[in-house]
């Protein structure tokens, strides 16, 4: 344990997020994606939800400021009706950590998919909302 880290950020993800550089991208996804399948560094997160975990990666990880849209979420299939309610408390947790406030692109499924694939590690977590997946860009520090 540490002062000022949150208990859900685990010795191994914050190794992850500490070696990641600018631009580099962390998935955090949830308990139906692939996760095993596609990363090249897995972070397991068992129990946790997205949204408690966003917020404590946020209170420690720039987004990228450099990019329009330093968030991704998985695209909604056509003709699927689930709905997504997720996002907006992942915009309400963006906007207080990071003053983004329309940090989102949406990304077809299989193309996020692709994309994880690329990304520095996944964090595999135990969220039960539908479409809940994201796609975090570093930003840098600056000072």
């Amino acid at each position: 344990m540490l002062i000022g880290i949150s208990s859900l950020i685990s010795p191994e993800l914050l190794k992850v997020i500490m070696e990641m550089g600018h631009s580099d991208e962390i998935v955090l996804a949830d308990g139906n994606f692939p996760a095993a399948s596609h990363a090249q560094r897995l972070i397991r997160a068992d129990g946790h939800g997205i949204p408690e975990l966003l917020d404590a990666i946020l209170r420690l990880f720039p987004l990228d400021s450099y990019v329009d849209k330093p968030v991704a979420l998985m695209q909604v299939v056509p003709g699927d009706t689930a709905e997504t309610p997720i996002w907006n408390v992942y915009g309400e947790i963006i906007e207080a950590r990071s003053g983004f406030t329309a940090p989102f692109e949406e990304v077809e499924r299989f193309a996020f998919y692709e994309r994880a694939k690329n990304a520095y590690a996944i964090v595999a977590t135990g969220e039960g909302a539908l479409y809940a997946n994201v796609i975090l860009k570093k930003g840098v520090i600056k000072g």
